[in-house]
């Protein structure tokens, strides 16, 4: 009987806490859905008040939207793909013995202290500027190509594999290469899963780099233009063709429409990958 309540327990308070992680969102997305007049006097909880899609039709045809998710797209694009093949490279050597690669301890070091300590905003604006990557895609994905707490993931993941697999490849005639893409790799599809949505989810909610590295509002990654959108967003700037839309939406309404279609991207991926979240995170961080 102690068992049964525990469980039941359990599960009515995890219950409990996902309500209260996805309230806010649904709240959102109803205000998007939501008339302007129901969401300027807080009529709008949970569900849609006088349901239409104006502020959805208002956001696709805005220009600056559409740069900004088209800045995003390249950026995950290439960041992803650059992290991720930077995260193996510097994982696999770290998850050797200190016999088979004699500076292990030297390099691990080395990336541990890029966690420890930083050296500011300004000498970081200054590295990136003296080496060209201001207003450029490069720049958003460039200066955090290699992410030190993803390697360190992936190495612990990497020295949890048995030794007898790699021991065997070696002698039939396979060297590092061979090892580390036909055998470690497929290996690590759960760590790989974990890094992955890391990665993803890193690059597409930055928006500071964007805000400090670019000085074109047609550079702006999304995250960056929803974060201006939201601070600064002002009705009265909107422009003469867009005065007669104002009865049907709102800031209130455009701005909740905005976040929600940036986040969405996210919120499908996800579920793909989230049972090897879990198992991802467990093994990576248990030293082999």
């Amino acid at each position: 009987m102690g068992r049964k309540v525990f469980i039941l327990g359990n599960y009515t308070f995890l219950i409990f806490l996902s309500l209260l992680c996805l309230f806010p969102l649904i709240h959102v997305l109803a205000i998007s859905f939501s008339s302007s007049s129901a969401a300027g006097v807080g009529l709008v909880k949970l569900w849609p008040v006088d349901f239409q899609l104006s502020s959805y039709r208002y956001i696709l045809q805005k220009q600056e939207f559409i740069q900004s998710f088209v800045v995003t797209l390249q950026r995950v694009v290439l960041g992803f793909s650059i992290n991720m093949l930077m995260t193996i490279l510097c994982a696999y050597p770290l998850s050797k013995e200190t016999s088979t690669f004699k500076y292990r301890t030297h390099y691990a070091w080395y990336f541990i202290i890029t966690i420890l300590f930083g050296g500011g905003l300004i000498p970081w604006y200054i590295t990136v500027s003296e080496t060209g990557l201001i207003d450029t895609i490069w720049g958003l994905v460039i200066p955090g190509a290699v992410p030190v707490f993803n390697v360190i993931l992936m190495l612990n993941f990497f020295r949890g594999l048995p030794k007898e697999i790699e021991e065997s490849a070696f002698m039939d005639g396979a060297g590092h290469w061979k090892v580390l893409w036909l055998m470690y790799i497929p290996l690590s599809l759960p760590s790989m899963a974990t890094v992955s949505l890391f990665t993803l989810v890193g690059h597409w909610n930055a928006w500071f780099d964007g805000l400090i590295l670019m000085n074109f509002p047609d550079k702006y990654p999304l995250s960056t233009y929803l974060q201006l959108m939201v601070i600064n967003s002002d009705p009265m700037k909107m422009s003469a063709g867009d005065i007669y839309k104002f009865a049907e939406i709102s800031d209130r309404t455009t701005r909740a429409a905005q976040i929600f279609l940036g986040a969405l991207p996210i919120l499908l991926v996800y579920p793909f990958l989230q049972k090897y979240f879990v198992k991802g995170i467990v093994l990576g961080s248990i030293k082999g």
